[in-house]
């Protein structure tokens, strides 16, 4: 069942079964672990994103020192049920979105904003994802003027870290980032 009048915000990945009893382990794409923690409504998207089916959540907690939680999901109660739910996306709607303070933002915000150079004003290409390592990673697939046939098969990503410094300016309104990258940066694309 797939609703589009919802926006859907990702809270996590399922990456495996944990234990016999359906248990699952959760990579956790926000820094709000009530997500997780508190019995509710959730839903599951499958890995192709072609649809999105509400569920219950049990339980869920922490693992100390890590980003994943681990679940019990209504109607879950075996293994094999789990590993059936590997790469799923589970979402939450848009609605129950906690409030942000100035300078925060929420991944789905900052996927799909265009990056371009502050300095120069060159468009460098787009976000793609966001990791958490320390600080927050974002993935920026670049857009390459100079590609040919055989270099555009291989997609050119860089990692930046979202730190003032480098992406001091985020502008929503107009979907777009600005940022400093440190010298020799844009070279490393792989």
């Amino acid at each position: 069942m797939k609703n589009n009048n919802n926006k859907w915000l990702e809270i996590g990945t399922i990456v495996a079964p944990r234990g016999l009893k359906g248990e699952l382990k959760v990579l956790s794409s926000t820094d709000f672990p009530e997500r997780f923690e508190i019995p509710g409504q959730r839903w599951l998207q499958s890995p192709d994103g072609l649809s999105t089916e509400p569920i219950e959540l049990i339980s869920g907690k922490g693992v100390a020192g890590k980003n994943i939680y681990i679940i019990r999901l209504e109607g879950i109660n075996d293994r094999n049920k789990a590993e059936s739910l590997r790469d799923y996306k589970l979402l939450i709607i848009d609605e129950t979105i906690p409030e942000l303070d100035k300078d925060e933002y929420h991944v789905s915000q900052l996927i799909d904003l265009e990056v371009y150079d502050q300095k120069t004003g060159r468009l460098l290409g787009t976000v793609v994802d966001i990791f958490s390592a320390g600080n927050d990673l974002l993935e920026i697939k670049l857009i390459d003027n100079t590609e040919t046939e055989a270099t555009k098969k291989k997609d050119k990503k860089i990692f930046i870290p979202f730190v003032y410094e480098i992406v001091p300016v985020v502008d929503l309104e107009h979907k777009k980032i600005e940022i400093n990258p440190p010298k020799g940066l844009l070279e490393l694309a792989h």
